[in-house]
């Protein structure tokens, strides 16, 4: 049966069931061949910038998007399968719950296309999936339909049918709401009860003798272990509720077989570890109520240091409660507690203590704290270092320096065809029908001519009246010392569009011969501004922020790869500011991403082409 497309007004597709290290360059190299690419975006977490699992693909064509559902749906990146479907951009559709089907009691070797391929010849399937974890297959999945006549088809006809020789249930997805509400009622008319600790010699005749004073019983059985002895719990199940709860109220508590017994309502596995959740989060927090600004976190102890030396060090200041050493075996791990009865004699052993020499070691004094507010604090104090980094005023005053546009400037080639301006390279990917177009310039053999660029000083040349296209310079990087001899002969760099590396890849028409316009800002220059300013290079907003981050970046880069390092850091500094200091962050995540724009610009080369430099 032949799935008949929807019409959808854009060729966009979501990509769901992504491992953690998928990134565009993954998902471009694996899309690319089926059609042009518009742009790739894989959705990461705001604070971690870990991804979340899943990414937008946006097709030129809607006929390659369709090819792209038929051929990659399902195809194992980074050893899980990853799950298409169209991006539906109304939410009330993706949360109505139309035409979803749940399934479970699978077998392990049924996965999503398996899934898919049994559930397609009912209707036209948007979504299909099968639950995992480290363990492999959970038994249950999920199948969306296009409309609910589909559903309620799939439903009728595989509800009860053997897959794989089990048994599945096949029937309408419920919300987790639903599902609570339906077991509250269950739970107001149980008649499962769950006993306990009645020893090992109980036998489910004997059990059944007791509860049958309460009432009919449908069931009992005693738990066994494989010699066939008593496990010490058991259940029973009542006809009626009422009988249940009977047995419920009088039996609890009472002695039974020499034995103190538990009898309540049998619970289900999650129900109980979900009280036992909340049993411990309720004594955390009673218990940090009760030491709040009692008690004192003590590091930097001595190896010799034990409970009682560290008790009589702050005997001094109060009554103390309790005073422990934190071991690792017989070892001290550093680091300890004492507690206070008191909020003042706490708050001065801090003053007094924090900082004192003890055994040749300063303490480090400070109320005990909780793993989770340590964390939020954290949090915002890394917050607050990149507010301050963004706002971080510019100087010397403006408009010392003409503003350059991007951190890399790329210089013009002198023409005679008339008056020339800076060229500005485009803020995405370019590409030329379905392949990237790299555009480095060649000399006379064919290789790539090497840029040097850097981010020491910044000089401007300007001549009054008419200036020529030969002698017009703007905003040129000079990576040699400023000196008469440098001023009259400064270096010139080549004309070069960079590629460019953004959160969201995003490719246009390259623009042919982009209009040349008059350079009318005259330049200005500061005696002994080199040496103030020490090598930053100061902008006009809002480039100022992309300025401070990329000298930051730019000799971290260098030392991975000095080579590349100008075009490596230009492309990554078109990603997020918020991206851009968390690789400054994490020395790691910045050699992934280093990694990843030598790939890119490896890529370009090949395709168009060019022969690659060693890289």
């Amino acid at each position: 049966m032949t799935a008949v497309r929807p019409a959808y007004p854009m060729a966009s597709l979501y990509v769901g069931d992504l491992h953690t290290d998928v990134t565009e360059a993954t998902l471009y190299e694996k899309f690319c061949p089926i059609g042009p690419v518009i742009s790739i975006r894989v959705c990461r977490d705001v604070a971690t910038r870990r991804s979340l699992g899943y990414a937008y693909i946006n097709f030129q064509q809607t006929a390659d998007a369709e090819r792209a559902m038929d051929t990659m749906n399902f195809e194992v990146i980074n050893g899980r399968p990853i799950r298409i479907m169209w991006c539906q951009r109304d939410p009330g559709l993706r949360k109505s719950g139309v035409g979803n089907v749940f399934v479970k009691n699978l077998h392990e070797s049924i996965d999503s296309k398996v899934l898919n391929d049994t559930f397609s010849s009912f209707g036209n399937v948007l979504s299909c999936k099968v639950a995992y974890d480290d363990h492999g297959s959970k038994g249950f999945g999920f199948i969306q339909y296009e409309t609910q006549e589909a559903a309620d088809k799939a439903i009728q006809s595989l509800n009860g049918m053997l897959l794989n020789e089990r048994k599945v249930f096949v029937g309408h997805f419920k919300t987790r709401k639903e599902r609570e509400l339906e077991y509250a009622a269950k739970i107001t008319g149980f008649t499962n009860v769950y006993i306990k600790n009645f020893g090992e010699d109980m036998d489910d005749n004997r059990l059944k003798e007791i509860f049958s004073a309460y009432g009919t019983t449908l069931s009992v059985r005693v738990m066994v272990d494989a010699n066939g002895r008593s496990r010490g719990f058991g259940f029973v199940n009542f006809e009626k509720h009422e009988d249940a709860q009977k047995a419920v109220t009088e039996l609890n508590g009472k002695e039974m077989n020499g034995c103190i017994v538990y009898v309540g309502r049998a619970k289900k596995k999650a129900e109980r570890q979900n009280e036992l959740r909340r049993k411990y989060e309720q004594f955390r927090q009673e218990l940090c109520l009760r030491y709040r600004g009692v008690n004192l976190y003590v590091k930097n102890l001595d190896d010799s240091m034990d409970d009682e030396k560290l008790r009589k060090e702050f005997q001094k200041f109060g009554t103390i409660t309790s005073a422990k050493v934190m071991k690792e075996g017989a070892r001290s791990k550093g680091f300890g507690f004492v507690c206070f009865s008191s909020p003042e004699e706490a708050a001065k052993a801090v003053t007094e203590m924090n900082g004192r020499i003890i055994s040749r070691k300063p303490l480090y004094v400070a109320l005990a704290q909780r793993k989770e507010d340590r964390t939020r604090m954290f949090n915002n104090r890394y917050m607050q270092t990149s507010t301050v980094v963004k706002a971080a005023p510019s100087y010397p005053p403006t408009g010392s320096y003409p503003q350059p546009t991007n951190f890399c400037p790329v210089m013009p080639q002198p023409s005679n065809s008339g008056p020339i301006a800076p060229i500005r390279p485009t803020a995405h990917w370019t590409l030329q029908q379905s392949n990237p177009v790299y555009c480095p310039p060649h000399n006379a053999s064919g290789w790539p001519v090497p840029i040097r660029c850097s981010i020491p000083k910044i000089k401007t040349f300007s001549q009054p009246g008419r200036v020529s296209p030969q002698s017009q310079r703007v905003a040129v990087f000079d990576t040699h010392s400023v000196g008469p001899r440098a001023q009259m002969n400064p270096p010139v760099m080549h004309s070069m569009p960079l590629c460019k590396y953004p959160a969201v890849w995003t490719a246009q028409p390259a623009e042919v011969n982009p209009p040349l316009q008059q350079v009318a800002e005259p330049a200005t220059q500061i005696q002994g501004q080199e040496a103030q300013t020490s090598g930053l290079l100061p902008v006009q907003p809002p480039q100022d922020e992309k300025q401070v981050l990329g000298e930051r970046m730019f000799p971290l880069v260098q030392s991975m790869n000095a080579a590349l390092a100008a075009k490596i850091t230009g492309m990554l500094l078109e990603m997020e500011n918020s991206e851009i200091m968390h690789m400054l962050d994490s020395p790691e995540y910045l050699h992934s991403k280093v990694e990843e724009a030598v790939a890119v610009l490896q890529a370009h080369h090949a395709e168009g082409g060019v022969a690659s430099p060693q890289m």
